[in-house]
């Protein structure tokens, strides 16, 4: 089988790189945005023309949830229109496209882990912008997966893991949000389950929650990371009940996984 993987220099596309070793039987084209311009439209023909592969799994996003609310049409451009500009091709060319997409197309408003069939409504511009490209993966491909994750971290990259180890290695003061409650997940894990979902060949097509089990707070998983790295003592950590941001936030994101068995 022959794989398109695009992002490949984000935290996840690494990821994926590092688990393919685990996979022999695939050849993979890891396509960077250097590489690969997913919102170029030609760009993405290019590829396809050159290549016939079985499965696009897309990694490449806008993650900046703070900046998107100031940047919304560089959000909605590669989180929607360069996910419509892969998903034309694919079906197309017969190719599985998989999407990753997040926590973040709920509102948050449940008491209860969110299931798949639950009604989205995202408050924030980064969760409207990955709901949009759902809709385009549901409206333009016939073959796809859509992957709903929360929390990534990774040694790769900038996320909540390697912020909270660099800033207590600099001894700053972390006050962190007790507001929002979901679940980390370590993006080397949804690698493996994404590799897993091709090499299976599987046909159960549709919407599946992938993340890690059980729910912590914010403050929760940097009280984790720094106990488990030996730097709690060390480090000046508190709770803050508020938490000023630009962009509203889920409080509650938990992810039900249950229907993931299935595919």
């Amino acid at each position: 089988m022959k794989i398109l993987v695009t992002g490949a220099k984000g935290q996840l596309g690494k990821c994926i790189k590092d688990a393919s070793t685990g996979f022999p039987n695939m050849e993979f084209v890891f396509a960077s945005r250097e590489e690969l311009d997913i919102t170029n439209e030609a760009s993405v023909l290019e590829i396809f023309s050159k290549n016939n592969f079985d499965y696009c799994i897309n990694t490449a996003a806008y993650t900046n949830v703070e900046k998107a609310e100031s940047d919304s049409d560089n959000a909605f451009l590669i989180n929607a229109e360069a996910v419509k500009n892969l998903v034309l091709r694919c079906n197309e060319k017969d190719v599985t496209f998989i999407q990753v997409s997040t926590d973040y197309v709920f509102d948050g408003e449940k008491t209860s882990p969110y299931t798949e069939e639950d009604k989205t409504n995202p408050i924030n511009v980064y969760g409207a912008s990955k709901l949009k490209g759902e809709q385009y993966v549901q409206e333009f491909c016939k073959k796809y997966f859509i992957l709903r994750t929360s929390w990534l971290y990774s040694q790769y990259g900038h996320n909540f893991y390697n912020s909270m180890l660099r800033f207590a290695k600099e001894g700053k003061e972390l006050k962190i949000t007790t507001e929002q409650t979901g679940t980390p997940t370590n993006a080397n894990d949804l690698a493996e389950v994404i590799l897993q979902i091709i090499k299976r060949e599987s046909n159960k097509y549709g919407i599946y929650n992938v993340s890690n089990s059980g729910e912590a707070t914010w403050y929760d998983f940097a009280k984790e990371i720094l106990t488990l790295t030996n730097q709690l003592t060390s480090s000046n950590l508190a709770k803050t009940a508020e938490y000023r941001t630009f962009a509203a936030r889920p409080k509650y994101s938990v992810l039900d996984t249950k229907k993931l068995i299935m595919i």
